[in-house]
């Protein structure tokens, strides 16, 4: 279990961490739970199939307050870990602040899915339920905005932050700590609804990405920027599945007679070769990013040192 330094392997420590963030995202989850069983009670009692999926997604307050929960649930465990087990503080972790970076990557996420949309819809994959002009905003717009907050937070605290950075501070090699955390977020969407080979592909793809961006930015922000606008943006502005989830866009979409191939079919635009290519363009636009923000550092730094 340890390495020739008496320090706890990475590989335990993550696997430790994943456990324990499994069972607090129950324990968390609970309330929310809780919440729904009472209010479909009628219904159990009068012995009426409930569908769990199709009942939260009459209370989606509720879903938030269940599967938010779970979320919070993984950002607590993750930072009881790093604090208390690595001996890292939030800022160790990639937790330095970048208004620049996290613009950049709420910016990046949200083109990027809105280029997918209209390439799709410009060569016929996609048709539009409702227009541009009359927009579906429900209470799953707001709901869902604060979710996907919280997934973009937690999932880039967890597989970036605490996996990458457990496996740098080993002295494990970059190609594999860019391979680990890639593979484990795969995998953790390994059992979502209507998952596909080509989607969890996708999602070690743009898991590369995201180390990439933290990598380059040497901070979180740029890659949870881009998380929370991707997944938003995807399912609650332009209503795709969002890796499977029920989409509750402002905008709907009917993917039916369209190119699976293409549209990533009932899992989402993750599923889809269209997203592949945004994923790839993606590196570039970090690549450009990272290269302009060392090249505007360096004058600053010239300055301090003549001083």
């Amino acid at each position: 279990m340890k390495n020739d330094k008496g320090q706890i392997r990475a590989g335990w420590l993550i696997l430790l961490a994943l456990v324990a963030m499994l069972i607090a995202q129950q324990i968390f989850s609970l309330p929310g739970a809780m919440l729904l069983f009472l209010y479909e009670l009628p219904a159990l009692t009068s012995s009426v199939e409930i569908d769990i999926l199709q009942a939260y997604d009459g209370h989606p307050w509720l879903y938030v307050l269940t599967q938010g929960g779970a979320v919070v649930g993984s950002i607590v465990v993750t930072y009881i870990f790093w604090r208390f087990v690595n001996k890292g503080s939030l800022r160790s972790l990639g937790f330095r602040w970048s208004f620049a970076d996290f613009a950049y990557g709420l910016f990046l996420g949200a083109a990027s899915i809105t280029v997918i949309f209209l390439l799709l819809l410009a060569t016929g994959n996609v048709s539009m339920v409702n227009s541009f002009s009359a927009p579906a905003f429900s209470a799953y717009t707001v709901a869902f905005l604060v979710m996907y907050i919280l997934v973009g937070l937690s999932e880039e605290m967890f597989f970036r932050g605490y996996v990458m950075s457990t496996m740098l501070s080993r002295g494990n090699p970059k190609w594999a700590v860019y391979l680990v955390s890639a593979v484990v977020f795969s995998l953790a969407h390994g059992l979502n609804p209507n998952v596909s080979w080509l989607g969890l592909l996708n999602i070690v793809f743009v898991g590369v990405l995201f180390a990439y961006m933290f990598l380059e930015t040497d901070n979180l922000w740029l890659p949870i920027g881009y998380h929370m606008t991707w997944n938003y943006f995807q399912g609650n502005v332009f209503g795709f599945a969002v890796s499977g989830t029920t989409p509750n866009g402002i905008y709907n979409v009917s993917i039916e007679g369209g190119n699976a191939w293409l549209t990533g079919g009932a899992f989402g635009l993750e599923g889809g070769l269209a997203a592949t290519l945004l994923i790839l363009i993606g590196f570039a636009a970090t690549w450009v990013y990272g290269r302009k923000k060392r090249m505007s550092a360096r004058p600053a730094a010239r300055v301090e040192s003549d001083l």
